[in-house]
């Protein structure tokens, strides 16, 4: 039977010759991820139910990032519980203050996520992974419990949308453009519980960062995951970080789809999505009267050196505007010492910026750049809901670290063929 790439995947774990859309399986995981917020509920569920070690302890890991460093007593207290259950399940895979990054950078800079992989994290954003061809999803923290006990989890087989990938992104555009310009096409709910599958040639010219931006929002448009055909470009990533073997599927010829959808990113323009839902998009050269009092250029989303080596060539030699406050946040630690050897921290600073240690904060209104009322704020980061960065008067425009970094400058959201 003629499976997509997601199917070829769940059911080699499922041990199955194959499998269908709407199908129930229990599939074995590569990989269990939790963060700081969502693994002491698992944890507390783990204990509950009188499991004492987990399955593999090289295929969990916990990262500390949404509220790391600390912020408050409660954040510390749900670490220290993270950190003491590492240690007592010799958890090879934790990372916490100085040897951390934003979750979603993390494990595929450490390579611990690879082709073939099936991976559940108590993360919405776990999606991430499918940029390097692996099958990865989102779950609720009673779920990563069960996987770190057992090893397996269960999952419906998603239909699928193609995604046909032609021509090439101009210079002023990247991944973060063509994922909202597809979230604004198809909406919110356009791939809901369906495998968002992006193959076609234009797919070759697309970095591995713009992949993992691209596979992280899948999730925006209601998608059970995004994945990437394998190719070149994934592989050279990978086998840089290899920590594990890996195989690649590739979709069946006559797979059937429920949609097939083609994208020219040749046509693609510097895009927003304006509040307060990703799919409400428009070109950013539509949003000139838009006055800005923050921009944050960071995230599991584009919190990646080659977002942070934009935001440098764009601010370099230039100065944000008076009343915006500029948060920059390299993803991980490499990143963060990445951008100091290479100057881009002494440009930010030099420009008005700030830049702080790897950490969610911002996006998810926890800490580190809360908005007040009736603030706006334009950032890279992946959702602009109704008080999502802070007060619920205040609005957020999505957009990539190019015209993020272009709009600091002038101080309105603006094209940043237009700086």
């Amino acid at each position: 039977m003629a499976m997509t790439m997601t199917q070829k995947i769940l059911a080699a774990h499922a041990g199955l010759e194959s499998v269908t859309a709407g199908q129930l399986i229990k599939a074995k995981l590569d990989m269990v991820l939790g963060n700081d917020i969502t693994s002491p509920v698992a944890i507390n569920e783990f204990k509950k139910y009188g499991f004492k070690e987990v399955f593999d302890k090289e295929k969990v890991a916990l990262v500390m990032d949404h509220f790391v460093p600390n912020k408050d007593i409660k954040a510390a207290q749900q670490t220290k519980q993270c950190r003491c259950f590492a240690s007592e399940c010799s958890i090879k895979n934790y990372y916490d203050v100085g040897d951390m990054g934003i979750e979603h950078a993390l494990l595929p800079e450490k390579g611990l996520v690879g082709p073939g992989d099936v991976v559940i994290g108590a993360d919405s954003h776990t999606c991430t992974y499918g940029a390097l061809g692996a099958f990865s999803t989102g779950v609720g923290s009673t779920d990563m419990a069960a996987g770190m006990a057992t090893g397996e989890a269960w999952f419906k087989v998603p239909s699928a949308i193609k995604f046909n990938l032609t021509g090439k992104l101009k210079d002023c555009c990247s991944g973060k453009d063509v994922i909202l310009y597809i979230i604004g096409k198809i909406g919110v709910d356009g791939a809901l519980y369906k495998s968002m599958e992006f193959t076609g040639e234009g797919m070759h010219t697309l970095t591995m960062d713009d992949r993992l931006c691209m596979a992280n929002m899948a999730i925006e448009a209601g998608a059970k995951n995004g994945i990437f055909e394998v190719d070149d470009v994934t592989l050279d990533y990978y086998k840089e970080r290899m920590t594990h073997p890996y195989t690649v599927y590739k979709a069946d010829e006559d797979a059937e789809y429920d949609e097939v959808i083609d994208i020219d990113l040749s046509a693609i323009e510097p895009t927003v999505a304006c509040p307060h839902l990703p799919e409400n998009t428009k070109n950013a050269s539509e949003l000139s009267d838009i006055k800005i009092d923050q921009c944050v250029i960071g995230s599991c989303t584009n919190g990646r050196l080659s977002d942070m080596e934009t935001a440098a060539k764009i601010l370099e030699g230039k100065h944000i505007a008076a009343g915006v406050r500029c948060i920059i946040i390299p993803a991980t630690q490499k990143i963060y010492m990445e951008c100091v050897k290479r100057g881009y921290v002494e440009t930010f600073i030099n420009a008005g910026c700030v830049v702080s240690t790897p950490t969610c904060g911002p996006c998810l209104g926890g800490y580190m750049g809360i908005l007040a009322e009736d603030e706006v704020a334009i950032a890279t980061t992946n959702r602009n809901f109704v008080g999502r960065m802070g007060h619920i008067t205040s609005k957020i425009y999505l957009a990539s670290p190019e015209t993020a970094a272009a709009s600091a400058i002038k101080g309105y959201i603006c094209d940043p063929r237009n700086i």
